[in-house]
């Protein structure tokens, strides 16, 4: 008897039990974030490296390696720290104007961070629009050989020596476009982005690592070769703005006026160099972030 009705009261736990916790899951779904939103996100921007030899030193370019290589000012150190290490040999390379460059650098864009701020605005129908700013600091490098004018100079039985060149440049990202968010459980949402794309190209830095010391080649002579006494121009910025296109596809997890987002991003938008034009300067450019969206705006209250 006991038995019996100690199985009873199993049997009646565990059909509750579906029941019970079923009825708790859908209280705490979380509703659909509508309404003004603040976004922060944080990820990984993969730049296209098309016109990253914008920085290669190239003559013709606006810095140029021979401008501080063959000048009084600079190249005469370069060529005593090379002699110094034994790098080169003064029979073969006598001074500073006997330098030549064998072999041009061929740059690219390293991986890079990419941080940013926005405002949304989403509506029931799970359509939406945003604006958004991003920032990114975006390195190129690359490695050039130097020698003599004869290709000799260099001891043992190496005939160039390596030398790095690179490059610095501040991106701003202005974003505007539409969102449409399509639901894939209780609490994920898949959403899609479509807009266009402000971005703006500072250059900061551009210069060249010879025998371990770093010189600029940013042109600040005016475009002249650097003597000594002769003193510098004041640095205009050489970058540019571009406007293009951009899409994205993101997965949303909602939590109560909070929503934690991970997605990918493709922009198709040029990256401007002034007097510098490399072929077409549109070119896909990758990122992947996170975002965090807060919808719900109380604790300004307290």
């Amino acid at each position: 008897m006991k038995f019996r009705i100690f199985l009873f009261l199993l049997l009646t736990i565990a059909l509750a039990l579906p029941a019970g916790a079923q009825k708790k899951k859908s209280q705490a779904v979380p509703p659909r974030i509508t309404g003004l939103s603040l976004t922060v996100d944080a990820g990984l921007l993969i730049p296209n490296s098309k016109q990253a030899n914008f920085y290669n030193g190239k003559d013709g370019h606006s810095n140029t390696i021979n401008r501080v290589l063959k000048s009084e000012l600079y190249g005469t150190q370069i060529w005593s720290n090379l002699v110094n290490q034994q790098l080169i040999s003064p029979s073969a390379i006598p001074d500073h104007r006997a330098f030549t460059i064998a072999e041009d650098a061929n740059m690219y864009y390293r991986l890079t961070y990419q941080l940013g701020v926005g405002v949304r605005y989403d509506y029931n129908s799970g359509w939406g629009w945003f604006l958004r700013f991003d920032y990114s600091q975006v390195t190129a490098a690359g490695q050039f050989l130097l020698s003599s004018n004869n290709g000799t100079g260099i001891l043992g039985s190496k005939q160039y020596v390596p030398c790095d060149i690179y490059g610095r440049e501040k991106r701003i990202f202005i974003d505007l476009a539409i969102a449409k968010k399509v639901p894939l459980t209780r609490i994920l949402d898949l959403e899609f982005d479509l807009g266009f794309d402000l971005n703006n190209t500072k250059v900061t830095a551009n210069g060249i690592r010879v025998g371990g010391q770093t010189y600029s080649i940013l042109d600040v002579w005016g475009g002249m070769s650097p003597v000594p006494g002769s003193g510098t121009y004041e640095y205009f910025n050489e970058g540019g703005m571009g406007i293009g296109g951009f899409g994205a596809v993101v997965l949303c997890y909602r939590m109560n006026g909070y929503s934690i987002d991970f997605g990918y991003g493709c922009s198709y938008v040029p990256t401007i160099y002034k007097g510098y034009n490399d072929g077409d300067a549109y070119a896909l450019q990758h990122n992947i972030f996170f975002r965090f969206n807060i919808n719900n705006f109380n604790f300004l209250s307290k």
